[in-house]
């Protein structure tokens, strides 16, 4: 077992538990040059923030982190979401930060920036998201969590929702970071387990506009932060384990204003449509690679839909965009649009659908292939 799990986690809650008298530890997390993975640092502010406001800007090496070169590193951290602290306590923050250069300019892996802009226009249609982020359970050595160590669990078929020993790895985990995402004050609505063993799913939602991107990435980073704790790993990898197993996804739950209004199924029909001329280009969107980590998820198996053809139906989990039965049923409420990996980039997802569906934005991709 690695020397930093046997840690005295005793030991560290005496310290915790020191009175630190007014000042506030505000924790700072950004989105480095790979566009998936968080890096975070802290600052000792003088007093608790009451709002975004009082929050500095802040700096950091981003030769470090793939995001400027050596000969001129400093990136500027701007700060844009603030939520409780669940491993400090209050009043200490966790603080969701924008990525600029030297210039004061948004980085490339700062989709955020573009995405502000998109829902602002977007703003009077009132879009709402609900993510369904699904991830995966690793051991140290990158093996799923649980599983046997020279070989595979039983097939897939008792692990979804399942409940009990040999069918259920790590739920300690999980009950951990709901009870986290909640005392932050992410919007987490719910959380199960998955079709394949040790991986997992919750929901975040609704939330409108840019706020479902903070409130997500904010869960991500709670999750990570909760398995340093367990000792294992959490992977968004889009298909963890080759073979007839599941992969994972960030299933995009969707709608207007006008969509969820009596009647809205008529809106959501017209935004299936739309979504249906543009599909190559959603595709591009919807990983950190342009598609190629999703390729090896969008089969055509497995719950899924082929990466190469667009498809809609109701209650159909095979298709790109199902309609849910009950949406259906009372002709009103949101669509699902299942072809988001589980490692895409919420900020460039939300803003993909808006672009398409109610700003109108035309064109697909030519030729493509992964």
């Amino acid at each position: 077992m690695p020397s930093e799990h046997l840690l005295n986690k005793t030991a560290r809650s005496d310290y915790m538990s020191l009175d630190i008298g007014s000042v506030c530890q505000a924790m700072y997390i950004w989105i480095d040059g790979s566009g998936q993975t968080l890096r975070v640092k802290t600052k000792t502010l003088d007093q608790e923030p009451e709002s975004i406001e009082d929050l500095p800007e802040w700096n950091f090496d981003g030769s470090s982190t793939g995001q400027a070169e050596g000969s001129n590193s400093d990136c500027y951290l701007k700060p844009v979401a603030m939520f409780r602290d669940p491993f400090r306590g209050d009043p200490n923050k966790l603080i969701m930060c924008e990525v600029l250069n030297y210039k004061h300019e948004a980085v490339a892996t700062n989709h955020r920036h573009s995405c502000v802009r998109v829902m602002e226009e977007a703003k009077s249609e009132r879009p709402w998201f609900g993510i369904e982020q699904e991830y995966t359970l690793l051991d140290v050595d990158k093996h799923p969590f649980g599983w046997p160590k020279l070989g595979y669990p039983g097939p897939q078929g008792p692990y979804y929702c399942g409940v009990g020993t040999g069918r259920i790895y790590g739920r300690d985990i999980v009950e951990a970071h709901y009870r986290a995402c909640i005392f932050a004050g992410v919007k987490i609505a719910g959380t199960n387990a998955e079709v394949m063993p040790a991986q997992w799913e919750y929901q975040v939602g609704p939330c409108e506009g840019i706020e479902m991107g903070d409130h997500l990435w904010v869960s991500r980073f709670l999750l990570h932060r909760v398995c340093e704790d367990f000792g294992v790993i959490a992977t968004f990898d889009p298909k963890p384990m080759p073979g007839d197993w599941n992969g994972a996804g960030c299933h995009t739950n969707y709608s207007t204003e006008e969509m969820r209004k009596a009647g809205g199924l008529s809106a959501i029909n017209k935004a299936v449509e739309k979504l249906s001329k543009r599909h190559f280009w959603h595709i591009k969107q919807y990983d950190p690679t342009g598609g190629k980590d999703n390729a090896r998820r969008l089969t055509g198996l497995h719950e899924t839909a082929s990466i190469y053809d667009f498809s809609s139906g109701v209650a159909n989990r095979g298709a790109s965009i199902r309609i849910p039965r009950h949406v259906g049923e009372q002709k009103c409420g949101y669509m699902e649009d299942r072809r988001p990996s589980s490692n895409c980039d919420p900020y460039v997802v939300t803003e993909a659908l808006v672009r398409t569906t109610i700003l109108n934005e035309t064109g697909d991709v030519e030729n493509f292939s992964v």
